[in-house]
């Protein structure tokens, strides 16, 4: 016999179990539960009630006894099919469960959080728990608190009874004394006001109050208010009136006046600005214009690269594409990495799109970010801008995605699951039929090499919009300033250079990518570095609160000036910003200077109010880490210095020449953008390393084919793809232990399974991670290194599935990541 069966995936499923799981529906849910709803299901062998997410359901027979399905929690769909399919998409392209993909798509405000309540049963007397008690000391501790509370959650009760509590409510609910209940309360509601509106006629209403207008004058007024008003708010009208809730409830009462709930927004609203004139493109970017709308039109699935240097107007041709894809009655969606590039963004687009924009990052408030998610869904907006997750926004019938600074490593997730913004929009694209364009004045070596390949299109604008020269870069040597005596962050070169520009009242942006003040403490008797506790790096002193903190896991402590071990002074190696502040506070006294890092950035729209506060007070100079390094376009600022060239250079990852080129340059693009003559200043130990010298120079070409022989030779992307295995756990012998038999499992599978011999793949490690220890657990990495074809996918799912089946690896975790940025 057929029946409505759901396929559902749950929550808190690790991976290792993760599959769809069949449920029956209810005659009386039938209507309710369907795809992209939310369920409550039972689960496991003592039927733990679970959250779970309804991908799909049909009429068959069922080969064995289902569960049934206790409540649909949503009353429309979450999610149409296409973000239901990119769920499955990512399962299976990043390793993690479905309902993490699920929660990534959707806004974090509407989850649920579950109540668990326990109270004595029906019927039971406080006479009849005498025995029980005497029984279990713990069995009396929860009943007496039960007893006197009437209800308590679970959390308190774990609180008094410790590690046997659950075991014994199980056992106390399974013999009929106390009943369980659990209530699930959405993390954020919906927000209404009451609306008050003429239930009659305005010539009956004032005829009816008419008779009593001396003795109830307040009646009176409502109702007058309302026939030369209309729909007015319950606090309106109690607030200009005088009246109370009483007095409209017995006009209510009366027939004279209905109530109606409203939703209301909890959306910023932005200062109002004039609607900017038509855009008017050069040459260069007519031509790209021209090139692009083709793709755009034809309503297929294609990906472009937009290859223009610093300032040469991508944002113009990001807008005409925008006006062109909402004409042809499509949605359009505009990513860029940082949330501090949003306001002049939202900015921009707001002066040519009006309020058919919204804005979705997560330096909102959850209740913003939820309401702005409820505006897209329904269609009140057709333009999208964000950062990384909101290219999962619910835009209907997409004609475009942009990416802009494609190439910035904060469009991938360092949380499960660890996905790239870029191959997301690409897998939307293709559901859609839309154009993916990705923006960049230095390309990832990927992007610029499928380009070539013929997989993009590529349309180049090598001018500055408003023609003015690139700015001049000068290469200070930092060896020459130790030399000289000069042990400050700031050059000779560049302190001249920011005197220059003060002096002419033009305003200076200075890029350091190190927060905090010191990059340690060092004892110079002894030696000792003071590291954290859980993690195995060196604390960062920071001098605004004079402690030592841990940028890991947030552990921090009292700085001290002497050493614990010795009882030598603490040295300050290294610099961050806030000792860069102090500098330049020394060397220009009574200049301002802004500091904009995640330390002063903190509060909701914090980058927002900086970035005004730089423009509106002309404040001289402003010094961050790479928030302040792209996307910002200020006109007075003709003056840029990287303080540390080197920082990002020489670290363990492959990225590091790609990602040191793409910073220097785009930093360096922020100067010059109006109609001053920009200058850069690089301060770096290695003068002559090509990556620094390509950049001072902005030649991409040079830097990708020096990159591109390096990539070959290594076998990195986009030759072959890097598979990682990340095994944690507390104690280290164990992960090292686990990372080896894993290691040994994967090369027998190389060498014996035909279909894997001809991708000529590669097994390397184990090898600890950058930082081996992060909040008190040990971090080992096995690699495989060959073409991502699905053969090589099935084998890392087979073996992460594999490592949980393994008793020794109790109490370890694995999760694997492809190409990853870290």
């Amino acid at each position: 016999m057929e029946q409505q069966i759901a396929r559902i995936a749950l929550s808190g499923v690790p991976y290792s179990a993760d599959k769809l799981y069949s449920y029956l529906v209810p005659p009386e849910l039938a209507d309710a539960c369907r795809a992209g709803v939310r369920v409550s299901v039972p689960f496991g062998r003592g039927n733990r009630r679970t959250e779970g997410f309804v991908l799909e359901t049909l009429c068959e027979a069922a080969d064995k006894p289902l569960k049934p399905v206790f409540t649909v929690l949503d009353e429309q769909p979450l999610l149409d099919t296409s973000l239901l399919r990119l769920a499955k998409w990512m399962k299976a392209r990043y390793f993690c469960t479905v309902y993490d993909a699920l929660k990534t798509i959707l806004p974090a405000g509407i989850w649920f959080r579950y109540r668990e309540t326990y109270r004595l049963a029906d019927g039971v007397q406080e006479s009849d728990l005498s025995a029980l008690a005497a029984a279990n000391r713990t069995d009396k501790l929860l009943l007496e608190a039960i007893t006197a509370r009437g209800e308590l959650e679970r959390s308190e009760l774990e609180e008094l009874g410790g590690a046997q509590t659950m075991k014994r409510l199980k056992l106390l609910c399974e013999q009929g004394v106390l009943y369980s209940e659990t209530t699930a309360i959405r993390q954020i509601s919906d927000k209404s006001v009451r609306m008050v509106s003429l239930a009659v006629s305005a010539e009956d209403a004032l005829a009816a109050v008419e008779p009593k207008r001396r003795s109830a004058p307040l009646r009176y007024a409502a109702v007058e208010m309302l026939c030369a008003q209309g729909t007015l708010s319950s606090s309106d009208i109690c607030y200009y009136t005088g009246a109370s809730l009483q007095t409209l409830r017995g006009l209510e009462k009366a027939g004279i006046v209905s109530f109606a709930k409203q939703e209301v927004l909890r959306v910023s609203r932005h200062e109002p600005v004039e609607m900017a004139l038509p855009i008017v493109l050069n040459d260069e970017q007519q031509q790209a214009f021209d090139g692009l709308l083709p793709l755009i039109a034809r309503r297929e699935a294609g990906a472009a690269l937009l290859h223009g240097v610093t300032a040469s107007g991508k944002t113009q041709v990001y807008i005409r594409l925008i006006e062109e894809a909402l004409a042809m009655g499509r949605t359009a969606m505009l990513l860029v990495p940082e949330i501090a590039l949003t306001p002049q963004m939202m900015a921009k687009f707001t002066a040519y799109f009006g309020e058919n924009v919204a804005m979705l990052h997560s330096g909102l408030q959850l209740t913003e970010r939820y309401d702005q998610w409820k505006r897209i869904r329904r269609g009140d907006v057709r333009v999208v801008l964000g950062t990384r997750s909101a290219v999962f926004a619910p835009l209907p019938d997409l004609g475009l995605i942009i990416m802009d600074e494609e190439q910035e490593p904060t469009y991938c997730s360092e949380n499960p699951p660890r996905y790239h913004t870029r191959d997301v929009a690409q897998f939307r694209c293709a559901q859609s039929g839309a154009l993916l364009l990705l923006g960049s004045a230095t390309p990832t070596v990927e992007t610029m090499y499928y380009a070539r390949e013929g997989r993009y299109q590529v349309f180049p604008l090598y001018r500055r919009y408003n023609e003015k020269a690139l700015p001049e870069v000068f290469i200070a040597d930092l060896r020459d300033e130790l030399r000289a005596g000069n042990e400050t962050a700031v050059s000779e070169p560049l302190r001249s250079a920011l005197e220059e520009n003060l002096a002419r009242g033009e305003q200076s942006i200075l890029f350091l990518n190190r927060r905090g003040n010191s990059r340690m403490l060092l004892c110079g008797e002894c030696g000792e570095v003071p590291e954290c506790p859980r993690c195995s790096v060196p604390m960062t002193y920071h001098s605004a609160n004079g402690r030592l903190m841990c940028h890991y896991c947030g552990h921090s402590e009292p700085a001290y000036d002497r050493c614990p071990q010795c009882g030598g002074i603490m040295k300050h190696i290294g610099t961050g910003t806030q000792k860069v502040e102090e500098e330049l506070h020394a060397l220009f006294p009574g200049e301002k200077v802004l500091r904009m890092d995640t330390d002063t950035v903190g509060a909701s729209h914090g980058h927002e109010k900086l970035l005004r506060q730089f423009e509106e007070e002309k404040i001289p100079i402003l010094l961050g880490t790479q928030m302040v390094a792209k996307g910002l376009d200020f006109e007075n600022v003709t003056l840029v210095g990287v303080l540390c060239a080197d920082a990002s250079l020489y670290i363990d990852n492959y990225r590091a020449p790609e990602r040191t080129f793409s910073l220097l340059s785009q930093v360096v693009g922020r100067a010059g953008r109006g109609s001053k003559q920009g200058r850069a200043i690089i301060q770096t130990f290695t003068p002559e390393n090509e990556v620094i010298r390509a950049a001072a120079a902005q030649d991409y070409d040079a830097f990708y084919e020096s990159e591109i022989r390096m990539r070959r030779l290594r076998r990195y992307p986009p030759f072959a793809d890097l598979f990682s295995f990340t095994v944690t756990g507390a104690d280290e012998s164990r992960v090292i232990r686990a990372a080896k038999a894993l290691r040994d499992a994967l090369g027998y599978a190389v060498e014996r399974r035909e279909e894997l011999k001809p991708l000529s793949i590669e097994v390397l490690g184990p090898a600890g991670a950058s930082v081996v220890k992060v909040n008190n657990r040990y971090r080992y990495r096995v690699f495989l290194v060959g073409k991502g074809c699905p053969a090589l996918r099935r084998l890392v799912a087979e073996y992460l599935y594999a490592f949980y089946q393994h008793k020794e690896n109790r109490g370890l975790d694995i999760f694997a990541d492809c190409n990853a940025i870290q």
